[in-house]
């Protein structure tokens, strides 16, 4: 082992700001529940996205959930989601009895391949859930999708959860291009909440629907009237609080997100065991450094002897025993060997990523 402190894959990154909202909030005597704190920081975020609409809730498994639910899928409808992304992609449908099928993703950008997803549009097809991978959208662009849809009269909707600060070339915000859009504020994100997600959407008749589903189908705020079923997906002022200052930061975080994964690039150029995907910095932002690996459990094992800190990219979801699903996947598969998520977190210094690529040059010398 080295002398130096273990690197972490990911971590969030909290500072005084965030300390002393919280304590100003607390000594007003807030109610902690959701009130105007979760309103400036809805507000916050559909300015920063540019939607009319913006929900936020407990986290962002839920928000896809609402988000299906808002949209008027049922059980029994089929979603076509990505093989590859994180499990909740499919679950926040699954729990509900929408039948997520699995489609392959592009090996450049780990966006949905949609030559597959044409193959996979059935008539119980009512919707695809378009995830964008580390930012990234498809070679054929986002435009292609929304075109298939129309043709199919199927709905676009976005899980965006890790794409906070990147956008289509167009210059829409990803997460802006299917009917609803969904993000995420878990821990490892660009920024942080704890838990914490949202639905942004420009139509007014799908964010009533997340409003009431989240809150019991309340009619409005404050009441026991209920017009719609709904359940208890609500935030917290005490997140909210966190949340407006991390907001405050999400500028500056997007641009060394950039930085960090050009230096790692540069760094790496040389190493042919390592590959990077196609990532348009112009336009998008990384969340994490992925990256294919020969000899990917090796490297790990060293590299944790070096005190760095990795992750296995996600695995095919349909070989996972929560699905056990029929059909093989070529570029989840791979993912599945060989993807690997280096040190990933905003406030990593050049010299640490420096020492990081060293060590992997070193393993593969």
């Amino acid at each position: 082992m080295s002398d130096r402190e273990f690197i972490m894959q990911m971590q969030p990154w909290f500072g005084e700001e965030e300390k002393q909202s919280l304590n100003d909030y607390m000594d007003g005597g807030g109610f902690i529940t959701e009130f105007k704190q979760t309103e400036a920081f809805e507000n916050s975020l559909a300015q920063y996205v540019g939607a009319k609409h913006c929900i936020v809730v407990n986290n962002g498994t839920i928000s896809l959930s609402l988000v299906a639910l808002a949209c008027g899928l049922q059980a029994g409808d089929e979603v076509i989601v990505p093989n590859y992304t994180m499990i909740a992609t499919a679950n926040a449908l699954k729990m509900f009895g929408i039948e997520p099928i699995f489609a392959d993703v592009e090996a450049t950008t780990l966006c949905l391949d949609i030559d597959v997803v044409r193959a996979a549009i059935t008539d119980k097809t009512k919707a695809i859930m378009f995830m964008s991978a580390n930012g990234r959208y498809p070679t054929v662009g986002i435009e292609a999708f929304e075109r298939l849809a129309a043709e199919h009269n199927l709905l676009l909707l976005e899980d965006a959860a890790q794409s906070l600060g990147s956008h289509y070339p167009d210059g829409r915000h990803i997460g802006m291009a299917g009917v609803a859009g969904s993000f995420s504020f878990s821990a490892p994100k660009i920024i942080s909440t704890g838990q914490g997600g949202c639905v942004v959407t420009n139509d007014d008749a799908i964010a009533d629907k997340v409003r009431k589903l989240k809150d019991f189908g309340r009619a409005s705020g404050g009441n026991d009237y209920h017009e719609s079923l709904g359940l208890n997906f609500k935030f917290t002022d005490i997140q909210a609080c966190i949340g407006i200052e991390q907001m405050k930061k999400l500028p500056w975080r997007v641009e060394r997100k950039k930085e960090i994964y050009q230096r790692y690039q540069h760094q790496l150029a040389t190493v042919e065991e390592v590959t990077f995907f196609a990532q348009d910095l112009t336009h998008t932002t990384p969340w994490f450094i992925d990256v294919l690996v020969e000899s990917r459990d090796q490297l790990m094992g060293f590299l944790k002897t070096q005190d760095i800190g990795t992750r296995v990219m996600y695995p095919p979801i349909n070989k996972q025993p929560a699905y056990n699903v029929a059909g093989e996947h070529p570029i989840s598969n791979l993912i599945g060997d060989s993807g690997l998520w280096l040190p990933s977190a905003a406030q990593l210094s050049d010299e640490t990523i420096d020492y990081i690529c060293h060590s992997i040059k070193k393993f593969y010398s």
